[in-house]
């Protein structure tokens, strides 16, 4: 496959999407932002495209719960052409208000096929407070997940008022059980956070910051991979920049881990 086409719904406050866009071209794919009316309407066609991007921001206000809107509108109008697209065994990406959209449709954790129930919820952070900020993740090897392959490690910011991911602990044993859970907070030194504020900035389950379907072709994660797409990104990139310089070693950063996720989607739908 040539080209890879991503599809990036956008509107009614849902506002990453030229940051999406921009990290997914450094990634090697055509990224198309429509709004999610035209995709509703048949003026741009699902099919066309190999990713879709549920992207992060405020949609709908988050006036009935995040991503609850946006699940209902989708659900409704594009139901089975969303199943479709899933069967055909394209990717699906749900960034922060995108996990929570793919939540309540249903299409995580996407048990036994089932891409229709609803069984997890993301519910407001532990500290009564939104949370924007800079999070270290622990990457589960075992995870079947497309967007994280030979990715062990990442830093990436959240910015978030709902990411506290619950669910009934054998449903959790499942994903444990099932590698389904995809990233952990984290701890500065990489251990897990355990639950301790604000490396778990939201109080998650089993500091649960990402999952994954069975297949590891969808994928909803808190963190935003989309915007750390230079090293500039990064609030420490000046100082480790100084600490090589001290050290007689250039600052050759390279393409950064949230750009990487993206590009291990990207490649593996151009060798599909």
């Amino acid at each position: 496959m040539a080209t890879v086409n991503v599809l990036i719904p956008t509107g009614y406050g849902l506002n990453c999407d030229h940051e999406t866009a921009h990290a997914f071209a450094l990634a090697g794919a055509a990224a198309r932002r429509v709004h999610i009316n035209a995709l509703i309407d048949g003026d741009v066609r699902l099919e066309e495209h190999q990713i879709l991007v549920f992207i992060g921001g405020f949609g709908w206000g988050d006036d009935h719960g995040a991503g609850v809107i946006q699940a209902v509108k989708m659900k409704t109008s594009l139901g089975e052409r969303l199943l479709e697209f899933v069967s055909r065994g394209k990717l699906v990406l749900g960034i922060c208000n995108g996990f929570q959209a793919l939540v309540n449709l249903g299409l995580l954790p996407g048990f036994d096929g089932d891409y229709h129930s609803r069984s997890i919820a993301l519910l407001g952070n532990a500290c009564g407070n939104f949370r924007n900020q800079w999070v270290r993740l622990q990457v589960n090897p075992r995870s079947p997940c497309v967007f994280t392959r030979g990715i062990f490690a990442a830093d990436l910011p959240v910015r978030h008022g709902e990411g506290r991911l619950c669910a009934e602990e054998t449903l959790i044993r499942r994903l444990d059980r099932q590698g389904q859970i995809v990233l952990r907070y984290a701890l500065p030194d990489g251990s897990r956070a355990s639950g301790r504020f604000p490396h778990n900035p939201n109080g998650s389950v089993d500091d649960i910051a990402g999952i994954c379907d069975p297949t590891g072709r969808i994928f909803g994660l808190m963190p935003h991979p989309e915007a750390f797409n230079d090293w500039t990104n990064h609030p420490d990139w000046t100082r480790e920049r100084e600490r090589l310089r001290r050290a007689g070693r250039p600052f050759e950063a390279g393409e950064t881990v949230g750009v990487r996720m993206l590009r291990n989607a990207v490649d593996y739908m151009r060798a599909a």
